[in-house]
């Protein structure tokens, strides 16, 4: 894994989303969090017990909410022009593979770009 140039700013949450990271880490233990890519910038951020995935090559660590570490691709963050990530809930259930943001499956997290 590559060290990060970003700024610890580079990434923050609401009150909303820590009480809901804290809830999963009383559930699952320790956590990370993996940037999704796509068409457009990343909406949905996978929370992933730490270890369970794999991280890439080029995956580079950019801060940390509530002591989870959040990666993104550094070749995407660049492209991105660096921006800074804001996470959040929603209602519904997560995409992918990603944990839900309540054990019930009624909130998921969602990245905002401020």
């Amino acid at each position: 894994m590559r060290a990060s140039a970003a700024a610890p700013s580079a990434v923050s949450a609401t009150a909303a989303a820590l009480a809901r990271l804290r809830r999963l880490q009383a559930l699952h233990g320790s956590l990370a969090f993996v940037q999704s890519g796509g068409r457009t910038v990343g909406r949905v951020p996978m929370c992933l017990r730490e270890g369970e995935v794999p991280l890439g090559p080029n995956d580079i660590r950019i801060g940390e909410l509530g002591g989870a570490p959040f990666y993104v691709d550094a070749e995407q963050y660049e492209r991105w022009q660096r921006p800074a990530f804001l996470i959040d809930v929603a209602y519904g259930t997560a995409d992918g593979f990603s944990l839900d943001a309540e054990d019930e499956g009624e909130l998921h997290f969602i990245t905002r770009i401020v």
